[in-house]
């Protein structure tokens, strides 16, 4: 009799087990759920557990959204940790859009230099923003530095009638700082091969860079918004 039993308990701990192994995760529920109901969610690509108990991150590219275990409720916002105060959700997207800064096209940049040109960042900036005016401004009184500009023309179509004739000048960098330190237009150029000023706006929507000024440094960070010599300088000094 004993025995009997024996062999039953096992036979129905095995089906048990037989049945968890084909119930369907958390992830693929929320994946197929998700992708069914909602449109602009059909194309998941990761599906990952958060620190807040029963919340799933739904990534899709760069953009984050947050469910329950079954897909049936979906927030679209920040998660923040209150213990720390802490903005899970930026934190997340920076490790996703953090830029490689060996692997910037360099070609579809222009470059000032000062000094030595040791210490190296990226700032993608549009001739028509008045706070990229404002910093170049005051970039002048940064040394050892060498800067890639990439012409971002977000801000409308004389903001890329103003790129294009900067790139296409003879000298760049100069028809650059004319334009923004010292207010003289640059001249108009009839002909030229302005495709890199649409890779870099290409570029910068994969990297989220959603204005400008936009500093890179030489670790990948970004620093969105207007920066004077001071808050640079300490910058740069945090990456020694």
């Amino acid at each position: 009799m004993n025995k009997t039993r024996t062999v039953l308990g096992a036979a129905a701990l095995l089906a048990a087990c037989a049945v968890m192994a084909q119930a369907p995760t958390p992830e693929a529920v929320i994946r197929k759920n998700l992708s069914e109901r909602i449109p602009q969610l059909r194309q998941i690509d990761e599906v990952t557990k958060t620190p807040m108990p029963g919340v799933w991150e739904v990534r899709v590219g760069a953009d984050l959204y947050y469910s329950d275990a079954e897909g049936n409720f979906v927030i679209e916002g920040h998660l923040m940790d209150a213990r720390t105060r802490k903005d899970l959700t930026e934190e997340r997207q920076n490790k996703l859009t953090a830029v490689d800064f060996d692997k910037l096209p360099l070609k579809d940049a222009f470059v000032i230099t000062r000094g030595n040109g040791s210490r190296k960042v990226a700032l993608f900036e549009d001739p028509n923003c008045g706070y990229c005016k404002r910093m170049e401004r005051d970039l002048q009184k940064v040394d050892n530095i060498a800067i890639y500009i990439f012409l971002y023309p977000i801000l409308g179509r004389d903001s890329l009638e103003k790129s294009r004739d900067i790139w296409c000048a003879k000298e760049p960098a100069k028809a650059w700082l004319d334009w923004m330190v010292r207010d003289v237009r640059p001249a108009q150029v009839a002909q030229c091969e302005a495709a890199a000023l649409v890779r870099n706006v290409e570029m910068g929507r994969r990297y989220k860079i959603t204005g400008t000024p936009t500093l890179v440094l030489a670790d990948g960070t970004k620093v969105p918004g207007a920066l004077n010599a001071a808050q640079l300088e300490k910058l740069l000094a945090a990456q020694k």
